[in-house]
């Protein structure tokens, strides 16, 4: 290459297509197809192109070729609250199985959020290519708004009825239901539970299931205090149950308000699990700390994201497949606090 053709972009601003296409004295364009597999471009041209580009430093913009081709490649992954332990474990497996089919996430925490649509309206300026719905409580107009907007939308942790949309969700009801049913099998009868925040779909169906399975025993739950999904949550109102009824048995809708719950029994020299039985829901890392050795209901964390990402592929491949719903079953693993 001709070493005079060679030019120094200016400092403090990055290389650009027109800088590698002028020190290799070729067009903007054949630049372009120098980087574009199966596209046409003499041999010698395409050796140049990339020498020029190799000692400016040049990287083709990957988001520009994508979208010439119709895809952004940008998924956007909305969380209804990082807080949620379980949730930032399912993030970082879906971020994971994202990138192995050459998508790259935006995270979006609609915990810290004045305005959830008004922040899914800034996203939706982006070039999407799908979003995930990682929220019990988000308002589903947003859901159906992409719809319009022909973005494909993965609803996780709730089911939205709608021709386009592919929903993953766990069976809350029945995992709940068995973990009532271990604590009556024990001889357990003074029931409490720790719901997690009020239009959670997820809480509201882990709560009916053990509502039912003590119903089948002919009971009733003594007491029942809201929480927020976290540990500081969970122990609060664990300290609020504890001031208002004697109970022999704690459901709580997440782990981490079952290790709050735990740490209040502590406390409060309650013998767990001799006179208490503490259950969480999600299995998540934490809960199989040895000093914590929570009894739960494990709700996978790899299958669920992995077949959130494997719907997502399905339908970028077929965009006018039937709506698809996968529940993921879940299981007690049984440890230390029941």
């Amino acid at each position: 290459m001709d070493q005079d053709k060679l030019i120094s972009p200016k400092r403090h601003r990055r290389v650009t297509a027109q800088d590698v296409a002028d020190a290799a004295g070729v067009s903007r364009s054949a630049v372009s197809r120098a980087f574009t597999e199966g596209a046409y471009l003499d041999e010698e041209k395409r050796q140049r192109v990339r020498a020029a580009a190799l000692d400016l430093g040049y990287r083709p913009n990957a988001l520009a070729a994508g979208l010439q081709g119709g895809r952004s490649h940008l998924v956007a992954i909305f969380v209804g609250d990082m807080r949620n332990a379980y949730d930032t474990e399912v993030v970082t497996r879906l971020v994971g199985a994202l990138n192995a089919i050459q998508k790259w996430p935006i995270l979006i925490d609609g915990g810290g959020l004045s305005s959830v649509k008004e922040a899914m309206g800034e996203v939706l300026r982006y070039p999407l290519d799908a979003l995930i719905l990682r929220s019990g409580s988000m308002d589903p107009a947003i859901a159906r708004e992409c719809t319009k907007l022909h973005i494909p939308v993965i609803s996780s942790g709730r089911v939205l009825y709608h021709p386009q949309i592919d929903n993953v969700c766990c069976r809350n009801q029945e995992g709940s239901q068995a973990a009532a049913q271990l604590l009556l099998d024990r001889g357990r009868v003074r029931f409490g539970y720790i719901a997690g925040p009020a239009g959670y779909s997820s809480s509201s169906a882990r709560q009916d299931g053990m509502t039912r399975a003590l119903a089948a025993a002919g009971l009733t739950p003594v007491a029942v205090e809201q929480g927020d999904f976290t540990v500081e949550g969970g122990l609060a109102a664990a300290e609020r149950l504890f001031e208002r009824a004697r109970l022999d048995a704690l459901l709580c809708a997440n782990d981490a308000m079952a290790i709050g719950a735990l740490g209040a029994a502590r406390a409060r020299g309650i013998d767990v699990p001799n006179d208490l039985s503490i259950v969480g829901f999600d299995d998540i890392s934490m809960a199989r700390w040895p000093g914590i050795n929570l009894t739960t209901v494990c709700n996978p964390i790899d299958i669920y994201a992995d077949k959130v990402v494997e719907l997502l592929a399905a339908r970028l491949a077929d965009p006018e497949k039937p709506s698809d719903v996968a529940y993921i079953d879940t299981h007690l693993v049984l440890r230390g606090t029941h």
